[in-house]
């Protein structure tokens, strides 16, 4: 009895093995359910509302589910290290970086991506106060009885506020006698806002992104390099994830890196919040129905959690046409 030779089945087989291979491939670009919940940190600040709000519209028809807890930026940098949340979209260096390198140096936080260039955050003074005199830091002891000796900073904890603390307290500043006044953002603006309208003087952090620069009429001042940093504070903006989360979430990974924002961007979402009343949902949908343009290369190679068409799902979500 003559055997059949079996090589012919062979390529059937290998077309076989190849389809499985190319269905496990695409199963495996998507992440487990351990990536599902999206946890996320906001110190209170409109722009990392704005930005969180970004990246959440994209994260829903991608699979996703975001959650975002309010905390202050000193807690963040716990939970990251702890492994509490997912990811940090306001790490403003240097301003942080007493916070971030030493969970740098103990490898216990991935630094995922530059999501903003261009950000500044210093001392400022409405213009008129500015006009009358005062333009640099240093310009400020002489005129204390008329600012009450206080310097309106923001949330307790956060470290402009800290660098403020230490120039008030470095005797050679001249600040004797002078108090922080720590407030949320907007307790901060509204104190602006009161003393801008009747014309009173008032010193107070001030940064951009931010629609305070268009609200007021404000001057930022010079002379504060060695607490703020130099030129007006000039910052970068990081992306920040717990440790591990790129290479147990790469899909996520790929998303969080390749977002990024620009200072016409959120001016234009934070206004949209504070000065109509939206929420950051809200504000952030209508800003990428308006600049779809920004999705193609903020999802180029990203899928839905499943594996599916990434850009297809957020543009159908949003119903815009690329």
């Amino acid at each position: 009895m003559t055997h059949r030779p079996t090589r012919r089945r062979r390529p059937v087989a290998l077309a076989f093995l190849l389809g499985a291979t190319l269905v496990t491939g695409t199963a495996a670009a998507a992440d487990p359910d351990s990536c599902k919940t999206v946890k996320m940190s906001d110190p209170g600040w409109t722009d990392i509302t704005s930005t969180n709000a970004l990246v959440g519209t994209l994260l829903k028809p991608l699979g996703y589910n975001q959650v975002v807890d309010t905390l202050a930026v000193p807690i963040t940098y716990d939970a990251l290290k702890n492994g509490q949340i997912s990811a940090f979209l306001g790490s403003w260096q240097p301003a942080q970086a007493k916070m971030l390198d030493p969970l740098k140096a103990a490898d216990k936080v991935e630094v995922v991506g530059h999501n903003l260039q261009g950000a500044k955050f210093t001392l400022a003074v409405p213009s008129y106060i500015a006009a009358a005199g005062v333009k640099s830091v240093d310009d400020l002891a002489a005129h204390a009885d008329k600012f009450g000796k206080k310097i309106y900073g923001i949330d307790p904890g956060a470290a402009a506020n800290q660098n403020i603390l230490k120039m008030i307290d470095d005797k050679a500043s001249g600040f004797d006698g002078w108090d922080l006044v720590e407030s949320s953002e907007q307790g901060m603006l509204a104190q602006v806002d009161r003393a801008v309208r009747k014309k009173g003087w008032i010193v107070f952090l001030a940064w951009e992104p931010n629609p305070m620069n268009t609200k007021f009429d404000l001057t930022y001042l010079s002379g504060g390099e060695t607490y703020l940093g130099p030129n007006y504070g000039s910052s970068d903006v990081y992306t920040l994830a717990r440790k591990g989360l790129t290479s147990e979430c790469p899909n996520l990974g790929r998303l969080l890196r390749q977002v990024a924002f620009t200072i016409p961007m959120e001016n234009e979402i934070m206004g949209h919040i504070l000065g109509d009343g939206q929420s950051g949902d809200e504000a952030a949908a209508a800003w990428l129905k308006a600049h779809p343009e920004v999705l193609r290369p903020w999802l180029d190679g990203v899928t839905t959690r499943d594996g599916g068409d990434g850009l297809k799902a957020v543009a159908s979500a949003l119903k815009v046409s690329l």
